[in-house]
């Protein structure tokens, strides 16, 4: 059954630090209340824009526990369980099998990165964590961070095999020609069942029109309401009006731009772990001047 809870818009939350480094837990709850009166869908908690690669497994617990406790039901939940050795994610998943069920609607599990496997190889990864999740599965593809493109066809066929278990493609490759040849096969294929969903912020509106479900989104954690008319409405025009601050968001890399946008709102804190580092002065200032000329602040 079509998951519709995993439809529309959905936010890639940011982990907010403070000046030592620490998980920032009131900055974390006005983000977290901001989503859920702001429009946002559902949201994404320990994905790439949360940093969840450079926090320590208790890290990850507590922030997911906050989450869940501050949310408070209010928002569907999804989180990020992915990694580049199959055996440790479905140990993850096998280890944390109630929590994820009693309180989250989803997982967002990410292609392999480093190993670069082939379509076979991404079949059996997500193969083997779809049977050991306790929820349905978002896959999701972005090779620009991975290194391996998985392909429509694999997406499709990993959805057949585990219909039950394996929701949608979180599809962030950039390509809109693989991007329409998938959403033609979730509709011929799956009757619609697998979502597609679209994981670039400046596409989401091509992406939707196209016959997607809807957008995780970076952009959406400074600008909730507006994000949401372009999913739920396919609003071209806006979507035309926030391409400058969406570019500038990924100029320097992901979350730079978006904490910088943040920080300029009074929201968070500056400040990311090593390996990543804020944005350039040149870039906060251009963030800060397209800032002041959005339409909808």
């Amino acid at each position: 059954m079509r998951n519709e809870r995993l439809c529309g818009l959905g936010t890639a939350l940011v982990t907010p630090f403070t000046e030592t480094g620490a998980v920032d837990y009131d900055a974390l709850a006005r983000l977290i209340d901001r989503q859920a009166t702001g429009g946002a869908d559902y949201l994404v908690v320990l994905g790439t824009t949360g940093e969840a690669v450079t926090m320590t497994a208790d890290e990850q617990r507590e922030v997911t526990e906050f989450v869940v406790n501050r949310n408070a039901g209010r928002l569907p939940l999804v989180a990020g369980v992915g990694g580049n050795c199959t055996a440790a994610v479905v140990q993850r998943l096998v280890s944390h099998r109630s929590r994820l069920q009693d309180q989250f609607d989803a997982i967002l599990s990410v292609c392999p990165y480093y190993n670069k496997p082939s379509q076979e190889g991404l079949y059996r990864h997500f193969s083997a964590i779809a049977e050991a999740s306790p929820v349905p599965v978002i896959l999701y593809n972005v090779p620009g961070r991975t290194g391996v493109n998985m392909l429509p066809e694999t997406a499709v066929r990993i959805h057949k095999s585990h219909p039950d278990k394996v929701a949608g493609v979180k599809e962030a490759s950039g390509d809109m020609a693989q991007i329409g040849r998938l959403t033609d096969l979730s509709q011929t294929e799956t009757g619609g069942e697998l979502l597609v969903i679209s994981g670039d912020d400046g596409l989401a509106a091509a992406v939707m029109q196209r016959g997607g479900a809807g957008l995780i989104s970076v952009a959406s954690n400074a600008y909730p309401a507006a994000f949401r008319r372009i999913v739920h409405e396919q609003d071209s025009d806006l979507q035309a009006e926030y391409e400058p601050f969406v570019r500038l968001l990924f100029k320097e890399g992901n979350p730079a731009g978006i904490k910088t946008a943040l920080c300029q709102m009074g929201l968070i804190q500056n400040v990311l772990r090593l390996p990543l580092v804020p944005n350039s002065c040149e870039v906060q200032r251009e963030l800060s001047e397209c800032m002041k000329r959005l339409p909808e602040r």
